[in-house]
């Protein structure tokens, strides 16, 4: 996926989630937007190179977008609005091997008993695969964690994954980890025991838990190499 054209800049603070100020190269200050909800544990340390993106959209309210920072020589993709994007252009171009052979995919289909929207439907050959992804920027100890902060949501998404395999479909967790190091992918026990347990439960029970590390780089980011899910 090539990326437009970035602004680099570095890191003053991010704060209430959705907000930072930046400091660009010619020593202005601008507030981005940030599109990333969770705690960002690791990727927010104050003079940090990071790398914008710029909207000349008039409606919108700020210019910006943090999109990259640089962690530990590093590039990290930050913006969740990409891992979809990410993990159907790897299917389509045959990346994930794991998910090839189906006729049709769908973005966004509702699901469940709690009615939510998988991320990816896979229909059509091989019966249905219900694919749902999960961005990943932590990383310590070679290990790359998820979740980075409690998710009531991630949990529910498990719940209904283990319904669809009840129902008779294939259900998927597709990390992306969005940086060149970590090793492994495994659950952040740690930060978020109760998402650790049901993972492992749904695995247990036929959820199938893939990894896929992401090429990042200022001017493009790509799915490249599978990783190994570790849940011991």
């Amino acid at each position: 996926m090539k990326l437009p054209p970035l602004i680099p800049g570095k890191l003053i603070k991010r704060y209430k989630r959705f907000l930072a100020d930046i400091e660009l190269e010619d020593g202005s200050m601008v507030t981005a937007h940030c599109p990333n909800s969770g705690s960002m544990r690791g990727c927010n340390r104050p003079g940090s190179p990071v790398m914008l993106s710029r909207s000349d959209n008039p409606t919108r309210k700020l210019a910006y977008t943090w999109e990259l920072v640089q962690v530990d020589g590093h590039w990290v993709g930050l913006n969740t609005m990409l891992p979809n994007r990410l993990v159907e252009e790897a299917i389509l171009n045959g990346t994930i091997t794991e998910l090839q052979g189906y006729a049709r995919l769908r973005r966004e289909v509702a699901y469940g008993s709690e009615r939510s929207r998988i991320d990816l439907l896979l229909d059509g050959g091989l019966g249905r695969c219900y694919v749902e992804v999960k961005n990943v920027t932590l990383v310590e100890d070679d290990r790359a964690l998820f979740p980075d902060a409690v998710t009531e949501r991630g949990q529910k998404h498990l719940r209904e994954l283990q319904e669809v395999v009840q129902s008779g479909h294939r259900g998927v967790l597709l990390f992306t980890v969005q940086r060149g190091d970590g090793r492994a992918v495994a659950p952040a026990d740690a930060i978020d025991p109760a998402y650790g347990r049901l993972l492992r439960k749904a695995v247990a029970n036929g959820v199938e838990a893939l990894a896929y590390r992401a090429m990042v780089q200022p001017e493009e980011i790509r799915l490249t190499e599978r990783l190994p899910v570790l849940l011991d």
